[in-house]
């Protein structure tokens, strides 16, 4: 399986990233092309620590979270369509694409000296290693299929 954290997947991620123009919209979901990146680039910097709000389990994600989680990385499956983007939901329509896309290839590479032990997903609660992994690694591929990069 896919995760973040091996050099090959980061590398394909990037050029998936760069390859998206304004030519590209959503195939599902609420979100334009900026509003996307936007979302990734924010829920990146909850992932690596740069933003370390919300650190906690919520009381349903401590009741199936963990389920849901082997769920999700128990296969290469991708992630379904229209998962609300809940706190990472974003407002704006408008905005500078090129500076989002810099920003989000900057956290990919980022991924490769990965350093948080502190994170704690608000459904997940607290993951390993290969989990978290496996984890970004779908959520970015689910954002690019979304707007066929």
């Amino acid at each position: 399986m896919k995760t973040i954290f091996e050099n090959t997947t980061r590398q394909e991620l990037i050029k998936r990233i760069n390859s998206l123009t304004e030519k590209n919209t959503a195939q599902w979901g609420k979100m334009n092309l900026y509003q996307m990146t936007k979302h990734c680039t924010i829920w990146n910097d909850w992932i690596l620590g740069v933003d370390k709000q919300g650190y906690k389990q919520e009381f349903m994600g401590k009741i199936f979270g963990k389920m849901a989680l082997r769920s999700l990385v128990k296969n290469d499956k991708p992630m379904d369509k229209n998962i609300p983007a809940g706190n990472f939901a974003i407002k704006g329509l408008d905005g500078n694409l090129e500076q989002q896309k810099k920003i989000w290839m900057e956290q990919i590479e980022a991924y490769g000296n990965y350093s948080n032990p502190d994170f704690i997903h608000n459904f997940f609660g607290r993951m390993k290693p290969y989990e978290l992994g496996i984890f970004v690694y779908k959520h970015m591929d689910h954002h690019l299929r979304q707007f066929n990069a």
